[in-house]
């Protein structure tokens, strides 16, 4: 077996699964999950459709590069939402469709990552992260490096504090904007000094944007790496790549279709590394992501639905704890008055509310755990359930 598979810790799932197991919940109370980041709102209807429309196209073997329209349905797409120069970005060169984010997170980090360094190659990610990020570097052969971040940097990492050795071992960054589970997201200055950063190191920025289409103002979207790249005039996107979802934006998990889209020369040697991985996205899910890619209304009714559950839990569980709205994205991220695990095993017990330790989500460095005090909340539940879950949260707090 490959020995970097004991490096990998338990699935933050499977930390509160066993969490969980050895207390009863109060029976009195209907089971409400605010655990996982996964959307419940309706899948777009247009898209069901298409998708059935399409199932004859299951006799086909699909492609790894993806259909033609599909890859341009996203160029259209990333060229408006993120201003992009008109034709900068080539349907042929620049963007290859997925099986949903996570694969891809995976398995670029194989491809871009040169084990033979010595010493070991760093991915350099935040902290909280999404686990992928670990995982993928120790089994790439690389060591992960983790940045704090901190509520006095407004939960971004302080890039200037990182030691130029870090940068000079530095394959691969990991951004997450907006981030999970903090939803902050990082601003076009920040991202222009690591663009000349990766220049000057000649590492690699692979920027998760899962969450860019789920925000509060409809007039400030978040802005994206590739936007930060077109602002600087660097229309070859050099050493920059992006991810993007259909699994928030449209409410699709199940479909799993994303893709992932910049330099060139990185996405040549990433669709030779898929051919070989085995993981080309059949053909009626791709016509079925046309669809969703080429419609914003529905995204912009999910973003009214987000918007309502904020403003109505946010005061409810104000009048107990901190609760801040985020930038972007459908978490919160609520400090807790006693220990993140004792709050969610016991929330879980007395009033059958599952939320996620903050510790599960980060590792320890240097003696500090970012996520230590900290639960995250996803607003994915119907609005009633997410308000009968802040009433209840609010009520165990009120008797700790």
């Amino acid at each position: 077996m490959n020995s970097d598979l004991n490096k990998l810790q338990p699935y933050p799932f499977e930390k509160l699964t066993q969490l969980k197991s050895v207390v009863e919940p109060n029976p009195e109370y209907s089971p409400i999950a605010l655990s996982i980041g996964e959307p419940k709102h309706e899948s777009p209807s247009f898209v069901l459709d298409e998708l059935t429309k399409q199932l004859g196209k299951l006799s086909l073997y699909p492609s790894t590069k993806g259909l033609p329209e599909l890859r341009v349905s996203i160029c259209n797409w990333l060229t408006k939402r993120f201003k992009l120069q008109t034709g900068s970005l080539q349907a042929d060169d620049h963007v290859l469709p997925v099986n949903g984010t996570r694969e891809a997170i995976f398995s670029l980090t194989q491809a871009v990552i040169n084990r033979s360094d010595t010493p070991p190659p760093l991915v350099v990610s935040p902290n909280p992260f999404y686990q992928i990020y670990e995982g993928a570097a120790f089994l790439a052969g690389a060591e992960p490096h983790f940045l704090p971040c901190l509520q006095e940097n407004g939960y971004i990492p302080d890039f200037d504090r990182v030691p130029s050795e870090v940068w000079q071992r530095c394959q691969l960054l990991f951004l997450c904007s907006p981030g999970n589970p903090t939803g902050s997201v990082i601003s076009s200055e920040t991202l222009q000094k690591l663009i000349h950063l990766a220049d000057k190191y000649d590492f690699i920025i692979a920027s998760d944007e899962c969450y860019s289409e789920i925000y509060c103002d409809e007039s400030q979207p978040p802005i994206g790496l590739l936007q930060a790249c077109a602002e600087m005039n660097r229309n070859d996107y050099k050493r920059c790549v992006v991810f993007h979802s259909l699994s928030k934006r449209s409410n699709l998990p199940g479909l799993r279709s994303g893709f992932v889209a910049g330099d060139a020369d990185i996405m040549q040697q990433f669709l030779k590394y898929r051919t070989y991985h085995g993981c080309a996205m059949p053909i009626q899910h791709q016509l079925a992501s046309i669809a969703a890619w080429d419609d914003e209304s529905h995204v912009e009714e999910n973003r009214s639905f987000y918007r309502e559950k904020f403003a109505t839990v946010l005061p409810i569980l104000q009048e107990v704890m901190t609760a801040e709205q985020t930038d972007a994205s459908f978490y919160l991220w609520l400090k807790t008055p006693i220990a993140d695990d004792v709050f969610a095993q016991k929330l879980f017990q007395e009033k059958h509310v599952t939320v996620l330790p903050g510790r599960y989500l980060s590792r320890t460095v240097d003696g500090i755990n970012p996520g230590e005090g900290r639960v995250r909340l996803a607003l994915v539940a119907p609005l009633n359930e997410c308000i009968d879950a802040a009433e209840r949260i609010r009520d165990f707090v009120k008797c700790l």
